[in-house]
């Protein structure tokens, strides 16, 4: 079959990726065609776009793209028109591709597909009204998107497990390096244990985080220092906060640094849920601005009880969140002390990371999905099989029955014509005997004149 997909940014390429894998497995004879990256390219199709020219972050990028945006909509609308897919599957991304969805409901009969679904629950829930419109199947990775959909806005999903959960359980799992060995090979103290600081990939997040973190860390001189160096951040941009700094890099290892850490800081995201996936205690730090004011925003405009996917998932606090008026240096190295090893506060934040395993579940995103995806797609294709026939068959039906109808007719018109042509010929037998009596008559009367007249 032929499958469209859509994403917007690195990680709905990594996600893509793995599905289209898992896609080929279900499908020998399945062919790709996306608006995607560098990790889609690698398992084969055809691209249209690279994600990176469509992606802009921020009211003004916006504002000054608008143009490009349209254009790159209206050429991925007659792009997926002109190659007719069997299904389109938008990865996140919910400001293009909801417009997608919008489009498709409305001009084709192309079903759409969502994996990984737009975080409404957190913010613009209002866009449930287009999902439910537009969207044909939704495919979610967070285990509490299950009744914010099926029980609050009564539209079913599929939970397909998590992709996160799958990949730090596969690591762990191949991974033997052991503490010494790690500490060697980047060049770290092998003899302190290690307080990981986890400041995001964005610069922002990291000019606002990762001072303050720290600052906080200093305070644990038995510790040592290591940051998780995003791979996307250039190391003079780390240098602007790490010069004179007792602070370790591990670049582009995440993985591998939190299989040693004992602690950590970590901003909000993806990497709370990978920190607590390798039973890591972790504060939970996010600097914002105006910080009041986004607290009342959080208290009283947000849709959401927490910041962190931890307990998110975990439906109560399990990390500490020190973010908007929270977050200062002293009330996070409080946190922080509570998980350190001995503290009673650890044992029980480890025991909430089980219930969060638990969630979680066992599912391998992508496996779960395209097998779902696969047999709904041959269920409907099957569906318009059996519908194209019923429908020639109606039609054969009809047309036998229009021509028994015709021959009929023909017969009818056929039998009327014979009628009408033995009633013509009655009435013509009888004006002839009429004629031939009176031209007897006549012959006779002369004859009788003639006798006479002689």
């Amino acid at each position: 079959m032929k499958y469209y997909l859509i994403v917007g940014e690195a990680s709905g390429d990594l996600h893509a990726s793995r599905l289209m894998r898992s896609l080929k497995k279900h499908d020998e004879l399945a062919e790709f065609r996306y608006f995607g990256g560098d990790l889609m390219t690698a398992e084969g199709g055809t691209r249209v776009k690279h994600y990176k020219d469509l992606a802009y972050m921020g009211f003004v990028p916006v504002l000054l793209h608008l143009r490009t945006i349209f254009s790159n909509m209206k050429k991925c609308k007659e792009d997926i028109v002109s190659w007719k897919p069997d299904v389109v599957i938008l990865v996140d991304y919910p400001g293009f591709n909801l417009n997608i969805a919008k489009f498709l409901k409305k001009n084709t009969l192309i079903p759409v597909y969502y994996y990984i679904s737009p975080k409404i629950w957190a913010w613009k829930e209002w866009r449930i009204r287009s999902i439910k419109r537009d969207v044909s199947e939704l495919f979610s990775i967070l285990p509490f998107e299950v009744p914010f959909f099926e029980q609050k806005h009564q539209y079913p999903i599929h939970y397909v497990g998590n992709p996160t959960a799958q990949e730090v359980a596969e690591f762990r799992a191949s991974y033997q390096k052991t503490h010494e060995e790690f500490c060697q090979e980047n060049n770290l103290d092998k003899s302190k244990p290690i307080m990981a600081l986890l400041a995001g990939s964005r610069l922002q997040e990291i000019k606002d985080n990762l001072p303050a973190m720290i600052e906080v860390a200093e305070r644990y001189e038995d510790y040592q220092m290591v940051l998780a160096g995003a791979p996307s951040v250039e190391d003079e941009y780390y240098e602007n906060f790490l010069q004179g700094k007792p602070v370790g890099v591990v670049k582009n290892k995440t993985y591998e640094l939190l299989a040693h850490t004992t602690a950590a800081l970590v901003t909000s995201g993806t990497a709370t849920l990978e920190t607590a996936l390798f039973h890591v205690p972790q504060v939970v730090c996010y600097e914002t601005p105006l910080p009041r004011l986004i607290r009342f925003a959080f208290n009283h405009v947000l849709k959401v009880d927490y910041i962190s996917l931890v307990n998110l998932v975990a439906n109560r606090e399990v990390v500490a969140e020190m973010f908007a008026d929270k977050f200062t240096v002293d009330g996070i190295a409080n946190e922080l002390y509570k998980i350190l090893p001995g503290q009673p506060d650890r044992e029980k934040m480890l025991a909430g990371y089980q219930e969060v395993q638990r969630a979680l579940g066992d599912k391998v995103a992508p496996d779960e999905a395209a097998t779902i995806m696969v047999d709904l797609l041959r269920k409907r294709r099957a569906e318009l099989v059996r519908q194209a026939k019923e429908r020639a068959e109606a039609a054969a039906k009809a047309a036998a029955e229009a021509a028994e109808q015709a021959r009929i007719k023909a017969e009818q018109e056929a039998a009327i014509a014979r009628q009408k042509a033995e009633e013509a010929l009655r009435v013509g037998g009888s004006d002839s005997s009429s004629s031939s009596s009176s031209d007897s008559s006549s012959s006779l009367s002369s004859n009788s004149n003639s006798e006479f007249n002689y």
